[in-house]
């Protein structure tokens, strides 16, 4: 056999030509020990502070701490995977989760997989878990509404876009449905909803998601669960996770996007379980000493975007859950001096059939009439002082003594206003319908009517109003504002109807 020189040259060339040093560089550790989602590993000496760790079989988690010898690891997902000896590699990038349109209408894990049974997301983009929130230069002031379709919270605590507004109070006293009608009101506003489940009931999300669905608010909204059954790593992560899905649509998009987090007591207390095993110092109530930077880091990061940022708006909506009204424990005061103001859920309120329970008198936003229309403001200025002077005069009069003309007059346009702020749950209402409703009630107009008919009364008002003079909510509508002659029209229009209605 003759070998030709020109074929083994023209060959060696070729490989030459095409030979590419590529070396799979990778810095691996070894478990050193492993339970109840937290792992201490060795070897990761370039390990960074939020870096991203792959252990066996494709689990994720992240370095929390940074020791001498090693390195604490929070694991974010089956941690009964893992094992002593296990090989753990660096990953190179921070935390991070997917975003993008793909997304919407879906329930996720704080990893971003699906957990609804409706297939992959085929998501292209993904965003850091955590991320510094913009400098002042970066933001605008918040001055533009954002409706919940509750009566008594855009007319006496509104919210605008770009603010933190804490929902606090007592289980069960109806913190979750405000959020749900917030996001139900959202509908064809081309708002982008997030709400976070950390901690909660599989039961408690199934029955949100279904409530969501029911009302077409699924379609732009995601659903981030951690459930209690889940490691407290995942409880702890969420929150951050479903920020950074509501980033994307406010940075790429320019969109007003709004993010639930129900609830960041739970949230505290799984992270206070991992902080402890990480062998950090505790603190008041055991809570490590950076408990107040775990959520001052996230709501920090709601915000209203300059123009030159696109201007879009993250809206936060914390919840708070208290034990026996203590609103000064530890976490429901960290909270309150971070956010914008708050709704304080009463539940003797609740309990009275006062729904939503809240109380007047603590609750505030810090942002006020700047986040209302013009409108609203005018009809609703001294609703929240009338109402409080309401609840002082009504446990005055309890005491049995005689009430002259005018203090029975105030107690009952008190107790007209309480029946007219009441509201059925998942049934949000147009902020004009607010208007001409806390109108007539501030005016007067309501007071021949028994307050057993108050509601009903209200309801077929604004159905006659729709279908007999609808021009008047097209008006107010445009132009945001209730003028003179315009009110005078709506106070004829009221007492005209009064001759009519049948309870």
């Amino acid at each position: 056999m003759k070998f030709r020189v020109e074929e083994i040259t023209s060959v060696i060339k070729e490989e030459l030509a095409n030979y590419g040093k590529a070396l799979d560089v990778s810095e691996v550790g070894r478990v050193l020990e492993v339970g109840d989602g937290i792992a201490r590993v060795y070897g990761l000496k370039n390990a960074m502070s939020g870096e991203m760790l792959e252990f066996a079989d494709g689990v994720l988690g992240q370095v929390l701490n940074l020791e001498e010898e090693s390195i604490g690891a929070a694991i974010y997902g089956d941690y009964l995977q893992i094992k002593e000896g296990d090989e753990v590699r660096c990953t190179g990038k921070l935390f991070e989760v997917p975003v993008g349109p793909a997304l919407l209408g879906r329930v996720v894990d704080p990893l971003g997989k699906p957990i609804d049974g409706l297939g992959d997301i085929k998501a292209t983009e993904y965003y850091p878990v955590e991320r510094n929130a913009p400098g002042i230069a970066g933001r605008q002031p918040v001055d533009r509404p954002l409706q919940t379709g509750i009566k008594a919270i855009d007319s006496m605590v509104p919210i605008g876009r770009g603010q933190r507004e804490l929902i606090i109070g007592d289980r069960k006293t109806g913190k979750t449905a405000i959020a749900i009608d917030t996001i139900i009101n959202q509908k064809g506003k081309g708002v982008i909803c997030v709400y976070v489940a950390s901690g909660q009931k599989e039961s408690t999300v199934a029955s949100v998601v279904e409530t969501l669905r029911k009302h077409d608010a699924l379609e732009y909204t995601i659903v981030v669960s951690a459930n209690a059954s889940d490691p407290a790593p995942l409880q702890y992560i969420a929150p951050y996770s479903g920020t950074a899905m509501a980033e994307y649509f406010m940075y790429a998009e320019g969109k007003d996007t709004l993010c639930v987090y129900d609830d960041l007591t739970k949230q505290a207390q799984a992270y206070r379980q991992l902080s402890l095993l990480l062998r950090r110092p505790p603190g008041r109530e055991a809570y490590p000493g950076d408990v107040f930077y775990l959520h001052s880091r996230l709501l920090e990061r709601a915000v209203r975007l300059s123009e030159a940022n696109g201007g879009g708006s993250l809206t936060a909506l914390p919840i708070i859950e208290t034990l026996e009204g203590e609103v000064s424990a530890y976490i429901p005061t960290n909270v309150i001096s971070i956010t914008d103001g708050q709704i304080y859920l009463r539940p003797d309120l609740f309990f009275a059939g006062v729904r939503p329970a809240i109380d007047v008198g603590i609750s505030v936003s810090r942002v006020g009439g700047k986040a209302q229309i013009k409108a609203m403001k005018g009809v609703a200025g001294m609703l929240r002082l009338d109402l409080a002077a309401f609840r002082e005069l009504e446990a005055f009069a309890k005491l049995g003594t005689d009430l002259d003309k005018a203090t029975q007059a105030q107690l009952n346009q008190g107790y007209c206003m309480v029946e007219l702020l009441k509201q059925a749950q998942y049934r949000p209402m147009d902020i004009v319908d607010q208007v001409i409703s806390i109108f007539a009630g501030t005016n007067g107009l309501f007071s021949n009517v028994k307050i057993e008919h108050l509601r009903e009364f209200e309801k077929q008002l604004i159905e006659y109003i729709k279908e007999n003079h609808d021009d008047i909510r097209q008006e107010i509508a445009q132009t945001g504002d209730l003028e003179n002659p315009m009110k005078a029209r709506i106070a004829e229009v009221i007492r005209t109807f009064s001759g009519q209605f049948v309870a």
